[in-house]
């Protein structure tokens, strides 16, 4: 996908998760939460701001994995998955990164039939 696209399919997304937790429109700190809950597994309830934290660091690495960045390892026993980083992720500019997670985001709710 280019910028172009990723940017349409974007705003689309944005528009769907909206519409579907009757919010205004999520930034992407919202999506990676929301994706560090899908993984987490357990459904929704009360996260703690360190808890927040370790569910986006799960999204990121969820969806870094699709690039073979990450490998899940397993879960705790507290049922929370942990990953390994397998290979260094180069060292891309800001508006490339957003890009990226942008285009992940798009294609891990894609795999949900999200849109």
């Amino acid at each position: 996908m280019n910028a172009s696209e990723v940017n349409k399919k974007w705003v689309v997304l944005q528009h769907e998760i909206a519409q579907s937790f009757d919010m205004d429109l999520p930034d992407l700190k919202v999506f990676l939460f929301l994706i560090g809950v899908q993984e987490l597994g357990k459904g929704p309830q009360t996260f703690s701001k360190r808890e927040k934290e370790e569910l986006m660091h799960i999204a990121n690495c969820r969806l870094f994995s699709a690039m073979g960045f990450y490998e899940l390892k397993g879960l705790d026993e507290q049922g929370w998955p942990h990953w390994e980083l397998v290979k260094p992720i180069p060292n891309y500019t800001l508006l490339e990164q957003e890009l990226i997670i942008k285009s992940l985001i798009i294609d891990y709710f894609q795999e949900l039939n999200v849109i």
